[in-house]
């Protein structure tokens, strides 16, 4: 999947669901095949969890072309290539670094570098990166994000950190494409079925709704 496939997916869905930690092969396919069902078909395995290499093939093994996949908590150039030679979709940070943000691009993939300032954001895509992991936003409040957002409207921005259903109404009725959800949607790797789906429903309707009131 190019950059261009991936940021459509991704804002397509407006849900980035994050795996980070007890997600090995067997627990990601789990989590990831409830949460397709229920609408969502972007998923980023992490750098810092249980053979996430390995997970990532295995997603993108079981559904190909319907599922986006990439790798997240990418820290360094050698971190992306080793994501980007098993199959990434898409790569994310938790930081801007224009190295590796370079390294992915040059790849034809979609690169999304986490920033938390103005600054950041304007120098990020102003080296061409097409999404923005704004990060730690959670944290911050829609009050941060707004102003941020207020005189770079021109810039893609996804919202990630500390996100829960509510936020991520105020987010993506406020202009982000996407949120990246991580434990409130997906749990610590041991969550029946029953309840990932009841908390994938609620964040559909909820991006749903957002962009019903934004649109």
């Amino acid at each position: 999947m190019d950059s261009v496939a991936a940021l459509r997916q991704i804002e397509s869905t407006g849900i980035v669901a994050g795996m980070r930690g007890a997600f090995p092969p067997d627990v990601a396919l789990g989590v990831a095949e409830v949460l397709m069902n229920e609408g969502i078909s972007v998923f980023e395995l992490m750098m810092n969890s249980e053979e996430p290499i390995a997970a990532m093939r295995g997603l993108k093994a079981e559904f190909g072309a319907e599922a986006c996949i990439g790798m997240g908590t990418v820290l360094d150039v050698d971190s992306a290539r080793r994501a980007l030679d098993a199959g990434a979709d898409f790569v994310v940070s938790p930081a801007f670094q224009p190295d590796v943000a370079s390294a992915v691009m040059a790849r034809g993939v979609l690169m999304g570098p986490g920033v938390a300032t103005p600054s950041e954001a304007v120098a990020a895509w102003g080296m061409g990166v097409p999404l923005l992991k704004l990060f730690p936003i959670g944290a911050l409040g829609i009050d941060y994000f707004t102003a941020i957002f207020g005189p770079l409207k021109h810039m893609t921005f996804m919202c990630n950190g500390a996100i829960t259903d509510q936020n991520a109404r105020e987010f993506i009725r406020a202009g982000a494409v996407a949120c990246g959800m991580g434990a409130w949607l997906v749990g610590d790797g041991t969550w029946s079925k029953s309840q990932l789906r009841s908390r994938a429903r609620i964040l559909v309707n909820a991006v749903a709704s957002a962009r019903g009131e934004a649109g």
